[in-house]
């Protein structure tokens, strides 16, 4: 769950988890064009709609984001570990895998304590907009320092 998602109290198990089921489709039929590009956008889709939810006042426009939010969040899981797998080499993606669970793990520990201390510092709404900018500024960056990942297609990497 993001960090944003946490520091506003939502569950696991809401319209962002129904939006990370049809993320999870692409499993199975993973977009082998344009994916470095599909990468970067649904990051920053994901990262605009929490900006959005933050500052959503309408029940139902709160829920529509977080299921966007989710199905952003899903398509990019399905793409980081298919990259990922595709570009390690055989002998070594068990232990490149291994690692990555836990950068991942971590990396959501460490970001459930953000959330909560920026909620405290800046109070809810501001941590959760706070995030979101951070999400957006982030792929901003690594679109502009990671060319080879914009140009990123899987067919490459087979």
């Amino acid at each position: 769950m993001s960090c944003a998602c946490r520091a506003a109290g939502a569950e696991e198990d809401g319209p962002s988890a129904v939006g990370s089921l049809v993320g999870a489709w692409m499993a199975r039929h993973p977009p082998e064009r344009h994916a470095g590009r599909l990468l970067l956008g649904v990051v920053a889709g994901f990262g605009l709609c929490i900006i959005a939810f933050a500052l959503s006042r309408n029940l139902w426009l709160s829920v529509a984001l977080l299921f966007a939010s989710g199905l952003f969040d899903g398509i990019s899981v399905v793409l980081r570990s298919t990259i990922l797998q595709l570009a390690t080499p055989d002998a070594m993606r068990g232990r490149v895998s291994a690692i990555n669970g836990i950068f991942i793990g971590s990396s959501n520990e460490l970001g459930a304590f953000e959330s909560g201390l920026a909620a405290k510092l800046l109070g809810l709404v501001p941590s959760v907009v706070f995030g979101g900018c951070m999400t957006l500024g982030i792929v901003g960056i690594t679109a502009k320092l990671a060319p080879k990942l914009r140009r990123l297609d899987l067919r490459d990497l087979h």
